[in-house]
């Protein structure tokens, strides 16, 4: 999968904007995904379909950011392609989709090497059973995201730990040690998580990884060019560097400010996989989701995006749940909020304090303080969250015009290229 590499021409609107296709499931009747413009920042400028015929799906920008296509799907497999302009007008049903839409794929994103070896090129959300909006019910079970161990159940584990990551800045590395007897959930898979600074020598415990060890280091799809520049193995505490570590500079989201390597874990049959980012410069792991979540790089940026999974999110005003999807965007701040019940109920994606999960606040509370020592109070809180607040959604694609920047257009597709 590629970089939709589109060229860029300047209009009259200054700010980057991101046009994203959401249906917001409703307790009755039957939800309809339509096109929502926000600018980068999240505030909403205007709601651009409101079509209750037919699902909207797949809104990418023209080069030229001044015009939007997208897919309207109807009953009976009717497939209708339509254009509207970022300021909600010329709204015209179009006789074909243009080669240029047709052709496009999502912008590359992190993903594991299972899936990056997979013929689908999109960061299709685990929660989606396939890639019509027209196929999803308002409560639909779906499948669960595949999992991969970077351990791959080895027997000798003790004499193999996971590979060393070096920073391609060379500022450190991180590597594994053994836990204590009894810490880990198997003993010959316990490896704690540490980073030596370079310049220092300087070492840090970092911890393990949730689901650990079911977990692997993720890898930029679709950008094959970047590779770390070539030097010979080295070896720490008995660890022998890998060749292959030193072709995966894709596996890196450095930018400015923002020094990032991003981690698949496991965690169970209920909750699936999350990602965990680590933070260079934080030095220390924040879960992005309590699900999954796809990382999308903002190219000339310190920022990026995800595409996020919140499973068994109850829809207002209904007992039901269902699993959710939104687009969100992160700062090279990476932004965390500990002991925070407000928090805690973004992460899961519901706005009422009442329950979620099974906790009341004060539950919650309780059950914070117990758990404290585990390290695990903490949530990672994006910039923006491209939905309304407390809602049960499912996005349905999205694509970011970014005047000045390269490559112009940053688009996230719906189900398979």
């Amino acid at each position: 999968m590629g970089l939709l590499l589109l060229s860029a021409s300047p209009i009259s609107r200054g700010d980057s904007e991101i046009v994203v296709a959401t249906r917001y499931l409703q307790a009755k009747g039957t939800s309809h995904s339509h096109l929502y413009l926000y600018r980068e920042d999240g505030k909403l400028l205007r709601q651009l379909t409101n079509d209750n015929s037919g699902q909207d799906s797949d809104p990418i920008f023209a080069s030229d950011g001044e015009t939007i296509v997208f897919t309207r799907e109807k009953p009976n497999d009717t497939r209708e392609f339509w254009s509207i302009d970022p300021r909600g007008t010329k709204l015209k049903k179009l006789d074909a989709a243009p080669d240029w839409y047709s052709t496009a794929k999502s912008s590359p994103y992190f993903t594991s090497r299972g899936e990056e070896e997979a013929p689908s090129s999109s960061p299709t959300p685990a929660q989606e059973e396939s890639a019509s909006p027209a196929a999803t019910g308002e409560s639909a079970e779906q499948p669960e995201h595949q999992s991969v161990t970077a351990l791959d159940a080895v027997t000798d584990a003790t004499d193999h730990p996971p590979e060393i990551i070096k920073a391609p800045d060379g500022s450190g590395e991180i590597f594994w040690r053994k836990g204590k007897e009894g810490e880990g959930p198997e003993e010959v898979l316990n490896w704690v998580m540490w980073f030596r600074d370079s310049k220092s020598g300087q070492e840090t415990q970092i911890g393990r990884l949730r689901g650990f060890p079911s977990f692997e280091p993720l890898h930029i799809r679709g950008n094959k060019d970047q590779q770390p520049s070539r030097r010979e193995p080295s070896e720490v505490d008995g660890q022998r560097e890998s060749v292959g570590e030193r072709e995966r500079a894709n596996q890196f989201l450095f930018e400015g400010p923002l020094r990032l390597t991003f981690f698949s874990c496991h965690l169970d049959s209920t909750n699936g996989d999350t990602v965990e980012a680590f933070d260079f410069n934080k030095r220390k792991l924040i879960q992005l989701s309590p699900n999954y979540a796809t990382p999308v790089p903002l190219p000339g940026e310190p920022a990026f995006l995800t595409l996020t999974e919140n499973r068994y999110v109850t829809i207002p005003g209904s007992t039901k749940t269902a699993n959710c999807s939104y687009i969100e965007r992160w700062a090279a701040s990476l932004k965390e909020s500990c002991d925070n019940y407000d928090a805690y109920l973004r992460f899961h994606g519901v706005s009422s304090d009442d329950v979620v999960e099974g906790f009341t606040r004060d539950e919650y509370e309780k059950e914070l303080r117990e758990n404290k020592e585990k390290g695990h109070e903490c949530y990672g809180q994006p910039e923006v969250r491209y939905a309304r607040k407390g809602s049960a959604a499912i996005c349905y694609g999205a694509s970011m015009y970014r005047p000045g920047k390269t490559p112009a257009v940053i688009t996230i597709r719906n189900g398979a290229d």
